[in-house]
């Protein structure tokens, strides 16, 4: 049997990046996948179509994570369709960096609402879905910058580092309830994003990491399957680094 067989999975911000390969993953193991992200585009189409080779169900919706009275009502469109929702990870991310003193009010808002208040959102809508069910596996994608900061990324990091702490408060209300909920705080992964980035300055940043290596999607979404299977009953309130030992 499959790690995920029987499993509805909800992933926000998946029809790119970790995101989509989150989804993938969650697939092969068995999940059928409902994902969100502002517009479903060709892109959300065919990262839906590679969901669904699996075998799975598979449905993207187009949603603003950031708004609260429309996530409530996709996540009921998401019930509806799938029957329930047994994992949840709150992806959805935007960086507008700038050092503090350049950094305007819209910069600061703009990230804090789709990086934290969209994880506000999902659970708060997702919540009474699984207490119903009295099981379920919630999933906050964070980053090292919000344990350790980052010069430059005050809004990132405070939104990453309150994806944390939210993830650990709501491990210690609903644990009674056989819900679940942890932190995962990705380092220097080679994304779309990344590969934009000057070779020496990845070259740097390698150097840095004990592994000598950027990461991969890959190695993100399996520490996040982990994390959505049984394997890790008895795992809540965890914040886990995958950064190639960048930060000890």
């Amino acid at each position: 049997m499959k790690l995920l067989e029987g499993k509805v999975a909800l992933v926000t911000g998946a029809a790119r990046g970790i995101g989509k390969a989150i989804a993938l993953k969650f697939a092969q193991e068995g999940a059928d996948v409902a994902f969100t992200d502002l517009v479903i585009d060709e892109n959300g189409k065919a990262t839906e179509a590679e969901i669904a080779a699996f075998g799975v169900k598979a449905k993207g919706y187009a949603s603003n994570a950031a708004n609260f009275d429309e996530t409530h009502q996709v996540v009921e469109q998401i019930k509806a369709d799938f029957g329930h929702i047994d994992i949840l990870v709150n992806n959805a991310g935007i960086t507008k960096d700038g050092l503090m003193m350049r950094m305007t009010e819209v910069q600061w808002d703009a990230v804090i609402a789709v990086n934290l208040k969209s994880a506000f959102n999902f659970i708060h809508a997702c919540l009474p879905i699984m207490m119903r069910q009295r099981s379920g596996s919630i999933i906050n994608m964070a980053s090292v910058v919000g344990v350790h900061g980052n010069s430059g990324q005050a809004n990132y990091a405070s939104s990453k580092a309150g994806l944390i702490a939210l993830a650990k408060s709501i491990a210690q209300e609903v644990g009674s309830r056989g819900i679940r909920a942890n932190a995962i705080a990705p380092g220097f992964i080679e994304t779309a994003m990344t590969a934009a980035l000057p070779e020496e300055v990845r070259k740097e940043w390698c150097q840095k990491i004990p592994l000598r290596r950027g990461g991969q999607v890959e190695d993100i979404a399996n520490v996040a399957t982990f994390l959505a299977s049984d394997m890790s009953s008895y795992v809540t309130g965890q914040v886990i680094q995958v950064d190639g030992g960048m930060n000890m």
